[in-house]
């Protein structure tokens, strides 16, 4: 005998809990499964702990999908303001930091986040059931009927909120992929996202000593994309959030162009030294505004020329000027899934309503979050993607 629930959804995550509790509200009957041991994992862990649960500045501008226009509608039902009315609410203390990046503060962490959302779900009266695996699933006059570990379940909607392959250590897998597949909707390519860059063995063997060192930095993918934060020089490559954020708009084989002095007028401050201190070498002036052990591995490789600053033409000093505010590096890839915060692609956002996130040629099946084809920049912005779409689908399914 199946037990029958109005909604099942798969996915313990923020955009499942969030669907779950809306739906419940409404007075449906409710089931989260998850194959973890407990919910919320990666909100667990993401901000270092603190969490970064959305941005004060959010528009779709912030995010990547094959149709631009698709996360409009579930970002105004749902802004980000709402999230912050609901974390407020629970007394949640939080600050700000670059760029808008909302986090939990003082004695409050990602697990009060998780906690707000489980009480919502409590609440609303919803079931969880954890350490569950779905065996099959099948669509059937009234729903869906599905086999839970030994249990069979019927409902009559069924919410994706897998999430995508980012850190497979958590538990990521491509299951909500293959329930697209097997109704027939199609998946764009997945790539890993907001991820570390990898070196060639020459680049990463000449910068590897630099390993903890951060610079202020412009970074620019060959599309013209640009962020201005961070980089951080790795034992493995590059990081920080300038690298975590071009990432998402690198393509293999292709540069970057790095500008490593934004906040300094090298050109000027090279004329003033030249004029001053003739004598200076140009390691030693150049330090003034990058760490002088990166200059001199910068040397090293011949991409600079140490000498007095009197030896230097104008032509020259305007070369290093250019070399600096436009160094190019080819990343030899990216750290992958493993340490990725996001994945790029996912479900084919064309198959799904922008209102409701239910799939247009399947009735009673939606999918949220970071498993259809929609991804935030760096700062807060993929958890309010999942805020914003597990309301949405909470207000129909």
């Amino acid at each position: 005998m199946s037990e029958k629930f109005d909604v099942i959804v798969i996915g313990a995550g923020a955009a499942g809990l969030m669907c779950a509790a809306e739906a419940g509200k409404r007075g449906r009957r409710v089931l989260v499964v998850d194959h973890a041991k407990k919910p919320g994992r990666k909100i667990l862990i993401s901000g270092g702990g603190r969490c970064n649960f959305t941005n004060y500045d959010v528009s779709a501008n912030n995010f990547l999908c094959n149709n631009p226009h698709f996360v409009k509608s579930a970002l105004s039902q749902y802004t980000n303001w709402d999230f912050i009315s609901m974390v407020s609410k629970y007394g949640i203390e939080f600050e700000e930091r670059d760029h808008g990046q909302l986090f939990c503060v003082n004695d409050h962490t990602a697990k009060d986040i998780v906690s707000m959302l489980l009480e919502e779900c409590k609440q609303a009266k919803v079931e969880q059931r954890y350490r569950c695996d779905v065996h099959s699933i099948e669509k059937t006059d009234s729903g869906f009927k599905m086999h839970l570990n030994t249990d069979e379940v019927e409902c009559d909607s069924l919410v994706v909120a897998t999430g995508g392959l980012s850190m497979p250590k958590l538990g990521a897998t491509p299951f909500g992929y293959k329930i697209a597949e097997q109704f027939g909707l199609s998946v764009m390519p997945t790539t890993a996202g907001l991820v570390p860059f990898t070196l060639h063995k020459e680049d990463k063997e000449d910068f590897a000593e630099l390993s903890g060192i951060a610079i202020p930095a412009e970074i620019t993918a060959q599309d013209g994309t640009l962020f201005k934060e961070a980089l951080l020089f790795t034992h493995r490559g590059l990081s920080g959030p300038s690298v975590l954020q071009i990432s998402s708009f690198w393509k293999a084989g292709q540069s970057v162009s790095i500008n490593l002095v934004p906040e300094v007028d090298v050109a000027e401050l090279l004329a003033n030294s030249r004029e001053k201190h003739p004598n200076q070498s140009l390691k030693n002036t150049l330090a003034k505004a990058l760490p002088k052990r990166f200059v001199e591995v910068l040397i090293d490789r011949k991409e600079l020329e140490d000498k007095p600053l009197k030896q230097f033409n104008e032509k020259q000093l305007n070369d290093i000027v250019e070399h600096l505010e436009n160094w190019k590096i080819a990343p030899n890839g990216t750290e992958g899934y493993r340490t990725a915060e996001v994945t790029l692609g996912g479900v084919d956002t064309n198959h799904l309503s922008s209102k409701t996130m239910e799939c247009k040629s399947v009735s009673g099946l939606y999918f949220i979050g970071e498993v259809m084809d929609v991804t935030g920049w760096l700062g807060g912005y993929n958890f309010q993607w999942c805020w914003s779409s597990g309301f949405a689908a909470g207000q129909w399914v």
